[in-house]
């Protein structure tokens, strides 16, 4: 009779042997030799407690007792991360073909079999298909053609932006939605022809509302990805909360998409070519998807933490508007063909970008096959990470490193193209950002506009906080909140 009691305390015992098996069967494998060296990895957790909710400080303070290649595990599953300009040469130049596998979280909807094959930014090899679509996206959104054409877009999106905030002057506003409704707008006119996102509605609009969603269900830490042998049974919903999410945005596409199948736009745009060589609503889908939510979240971040730095720097701020203001003949006219010339406001993004990278350890890479680098064993499946917040803030490369100092890039050669190893922001190699040349002149546009036609000021009692809170991006843990002044003489 022991033992009803005793029965209900073993059965769950029970229903999770097979799953404890999975798990050991996966994590003791017969060792590799001449792994890069690493912190001593626990069985089952690896060093999962170690690295902690902000990787880029522990990853970085491992580099530090085990050199600037270092291997861990996260779960099961092995991780290389590089730290150094020469791993980063080693990672994204010299070894670049072998290690430019894609290594897909499972929170991915690009995960399934059906949607990897029409991934750019996921697809797990650089394949035909990758080929195909990198190509149609430089040529068509990327080229300095294409740019050039997309200018006016651009310039009409700040000239909304700049309205709305006139009407929000002497209140206080969260700059990071600003920009995020800016940048999208920016991204949805060159895609598709029309806003997508509206100002007015910054809490509840849907496609806002549809993007925090994904981005912060995509920030999840996923047990899937820990232990990949747990990912058919997506233990904590997020994979379907992702599908979900995604299939609501692929609605508002479709409906874009057929209307536009039935009736052509006044203007091509990039929907137009998408159609024209004959992509299918899924295609269209999937990379209006990645191109939308990867280029706004990585540019709003970025805007936010350029004006947090200014702020706080009123010399640099003084300095910046001084140079608009001498570059810019009409004060009520900056266009995007003034930003070659602001060299000081290209220097401020610069270094917003070394201190604060969107992301820090760029896209996670993974090996394809074995591979030797610094002597050193990477094998097939491996995760493998470039961890750029590192090396942007290493002394040995950049003087007083944790000072904010755009000065640093205005008597330098260095740049964000992926030929500067010390200073990789978008990636390097085949995997390097493809959107890099649009990404910098929106910000940098979106920012000499904040700039030229505002004077900010902070809420009463409130003092910027700079902690970073690390997720699918870098990001400023404390919204930053800022009060906008018309200047004298922008008033329309």
């Amino acid at each position: 009779m022991a033992t009803e009691g005793n029965n209900n305390i073993f059965f769950p015992i029970i229903l999770l042997l097979p799953l404890i098996y999975l798990i050991l069967k996966h994590y003791f494998k017969p060792s590799i030799p001449s792994l890069p060296p690493g912190p001593f990895q626990w069985p089952i957790l690896g060093n999962i407690l170690q690295v902690g909710n902000k990787p880029h400080l522990s990853l970085t303070h491992f580099s530090k007792t085990y050199g600037p290649l270092f291997s861990m595990k996260l779960g099961t599953q092995l991780v290389v991360v590089g730290s150094s300009p020469t791993a980063a040469i080693e990672i994204l130049k010299k070894h670049d073909r072998v290690l430019s596998g894609r290594y897909v979280p499972h929170v991915a909807p690009t995960k399934s079999p059906e949607l990897n094959k029409l991934s750019l930014g996921w697809i797990v090899e650089c394949n035909d298909k990758w080929k195909y679509l990198r190509s149609l996206c430089k040529s068509e959104l990327f080229s300095s053609k294409a740019m050039e054409f997309q200018a006016v877009k651009r310039e009409e999106k700040v000239v909304e932006m700049v309205g709305f905030i006139e009407k929000l002057e002497g209140k206080e506003l969260k700059l990071k939605e600003i920009g995020m409704v800016t940048v999208f707008n920016m991204l949805s006119c060159i895609l598709v022809s029309r806003n997508l996102m509206s100002y007015e509605d910054l809490e509840n609009g849907d496609m806002k509302w549809l993007l925090s969603r994904i981005l912060e269900v995509a920030s999840t830490p996923n047990l899937s990805d820990l232990y990949p042998v747990l990912g058919r049974f997506d233990l904590q919903g997020l994979q379907k909360k992702i599908k979900e999410l995604h299939e609501r945005c692929f609605q508002i596409f479709e409906g874009i998409v057929e209307e536009r199948r039935v009736c052509k736009g006044k203007d091509r745009d990039f929907l137009d070519t998408l159609i024209t060589n004959g992509s299918s609503n899924d295609q269209i889908n999937v990379l209006l998807m990645e191109l939308l939510s990867a280029g706004t979240d990585t540019s709003s971040n970025t805007i936010e933490w350029t004006m947090a730095e200014l702020i706080k720097n009123p010399k640099c701020l003084k300095k910046l508007e001084e140079e608009i203001a001498t570059q810019v003949v009409s004060q009520n006219i900056l266009k995007e063909s003034h930003i070659p010339n602001l060299k000081y406001l290209q220097a401020c993004v610069k270094e917003t970008l070394r201190l604060h990278p969107p992301g820090p350890f760029l896209l996670p890479h993974r090996a394809v096959e074995n591979c030797q680098v610094m002597n050193y064993t990477i094998p097939k499946d491996t995760q493998v990470l470039v961890n750029f917040w590192a090396i942007g803030r290493d002394p040995k490369y950049w003087q007083d490193p944790l000072v904010f100092d755009p000065e640093r890039f205005l008597n330098s050669n260095l740049d964000f193209k992926g030929n500067d190893f010390e200073f990789i922001p978008f990636g390097s190699g085949r995997r390097i950002c493809p959107g890099l040349p649009m990404a910098a002149k929106q910000v940098a546009l979106i920012v000499a506009y904040l700039i030229h036609f505002f004077q900010w000021s902070l809420p009463n009692g409130y003092d910027i906080n700079m902690t970073e809170k690390y997720g699918l991006t870098l990001t400023m843990d404390q919204p930053l909140l800022l009060i906008p002044k018309l200047k004298q003489g922008m008033r329309n």
